[in-house]
């Protein structure tokens, strides 16, 4: 196909209304992205990577992350329809480059939905310890797991992660109920989050000893690469600045989700960049808030890697903070699950109305005016992931997926402004391709951090997709043809 859906947006006609502003995205955003970042990866980047200097990774990390948000932001004011990067694919390089692109986006939300799951199972787990009970360990975790030393996979000794499934399933009923009742409860979960979030911030902040930051870069500040040779290194490999900002770009990994709910904005030429950019601003303030707490409160060699805040807490004689963050952690990961399970059934959505799917992914509920039967979907392949697969695996593929994905955005945008040369969008990304292309350099260069075999992974089933897209195009042209002989006759 040509390509041309970018200037065709009412080609998408559906009974979704639009309802949604930037306020609305920001509180999708935040309750997307929130969760699993700060509660576990601030540990890993202030203990190996940064010391007190995480603070200064996440204002990297923030730059780059609005690098590519911008590069979102004009796509999704060119290209104002359902699909997110499916649509932006499509119509800069036709209907290959969109399924593609569409393939790697619903691939990256399906495993990342079935990681939060296992996060949220986890923390679920630690929540009923801190209260007095156990959960079975044959029915908390997956069947197989990698094996950290020897290599290869191994028996666990589970027969499936339980939890991870219930919570798919109800954040899939929330979903499949509409978007009104879905932004209530995120809402609400949102408030619980930023609450606990508070108070960390608030007790961190009254035992601050400044101390704890001396010296403030135990790292250095390089880190990018398999090691720096010059002695900032520790046993964890790469250490400096850089190498916490590589680690801490993941945790705003979600606010790319918001351009999928470009069909249900009031404006989404300006509601969709206005809510991204606030995303990522509200994001940047409280990660680096809860870094200067977390850091201020205890010296980083001794911030727990697997739950920092929580351990930060017992450190300083207050055992009752587990309690809380346990909870604060479930109910971050909760409102993380329900924005995924939101926003998937939206770019497939989008991938039906080009065709490149069956009709019934487009269709939308008479009474909810949901995607419901996408929204089915997603439940049940999620549940099956979260349930069987291991988290180590989950969660490196899904690097890989995002970072292939903010990389071919970036590309987009440039050719996009080449085949809509006469076309004024809303949103411009000002200086040229400079934004863009430093889009590009970033996320190559965090990509130097992902492990050969998850790109050799990535490259197979990328061409597993192309098989794919062959086959549907194959079933297509035969369908077509009785049609085509009957209208000759």
């Amino acid at each position: 196909m040509s390509g041309n859906l970018e200037l065709q947006p009412e080609a998408q006609d559906d009974a979704t209304p639009r309802t949604l502003g930037p306020g609305s995205l920001v509180s999708l955003g935040l309750g997307g992205v929130v969760g699993a970042g700060v509660f576990v990866s601030i540990g890993i980047a202030a203990h190996d990577k940064a010391g007190p200097a995480i603070i200064v990774s996440f204002l990297i990390a923030a730059i780059a992350c609005i690098a590519v948000a911008l590069c979102y932001c004009e796509c999704a004011s060119r290209i104002p329809i359902a699909g997110s990067t499916y649509a932006y694919g499509r119509a800069a390089l036709g209907e290959i480059g969109g399924w593609l692109s569409g393939w790697n986006l619903v691939t990256c939300y399906f495993l990342a939905g079935a990681a939060v799951a296992q996060g949220w199972s986890g923390y679920f787990q630690s929540f009923l310890g801190a209260l007095g009970y156990g959960w079975p360990a044959r029915f908390g975790g997956a069947p197989i797991d990698l094996d950290q030393v020897h290599g290869g996979i191994v028996a666990s000794g589970a027969m499936l992660n339980l939890p991870a499934v219930l919570i798919l399933t109800i954040v899939s009923i929330i979903a499949y109920r509409g978007i009104k009742m879905s932004m209530g409860v995120n809402n609400l979960l949102l408030g619980l989050k930023l609450t606990t979030l508070l108070v960390v911030v608030a007790v961190g902040l009254a035992h601050f000893r400044l101390a704890n930051w001396l010296p403030f870069a135990p790292y250095g500040w390089g880190g990018i690469g398999p090691g720096d040779k010059s002695g900032d290194t520790n046993a964890h490999g790469s250490a400096g600045v850089l190498a916490g900002a590589a680690m801490v770009f993941f945790a705003f990994g979600g606010f790319e989700m918001l351009s999928a709910y470009s069909h249900e904005c009031k404006r989404p030429q300006t509601d969709v960049p206005r809510g991204v950019i606030a995303t990522i601003g509200a994001i940047t303030s409280i990660y680096i808030a809860v870094a200067i707490a977390l850091t201020g409160m205890i010296p980083s060699s001794k911030i727990s890697i697997s739950a920092p805040i929580s351990d930060a807490f017992r450190t300083i004689n207050m055992d009752w903070a587990q309690l809380l963050v346990a909870f604060g952690a479930v109910v971050g990961m909760s409102s993380v699950l329900l924005v995924l399970v939101m926003s998937l059934p939206r770019v497939l959505f989008g991938i039906s109305q080009g065709g490149l799917l069956p009709g019934w992914f487009g269709r939308t509920h008479t009474r909810f005016n949901t995607p419901y039967r996408s929204i089915q979907c997603v439940g049940v392949i999620a549940c099956i992931a979260s349930a069987l697969l291991p988290l180590r695996i989950l969660m490196d593929f899904v690097m890989t997926c995002t970072l292939a994905g903010y990389i071919s955005v970036c590309v987009f945008v440039l050719i996009l402004r080449r085949r809509q040369s006469t076309v004024q969008p809303e949103f411009h990304i000002m200086g040229g391709p400079i934004v863009p292309v430093a889009g590009v350099l970033i996320c190559l260069m965090m990509i130097v951090a992902v492990p050969l075999m998850n790109l050799a992974a990535l490259g197979l089933w990328l061409l597993i997709g192309r098989t794919v897209y062959a086959a549907i195009r194959r079933v297509k042209g035969q369908l077509h043809q009785p049609s085509q002989a009957a209208n000759r006759a």
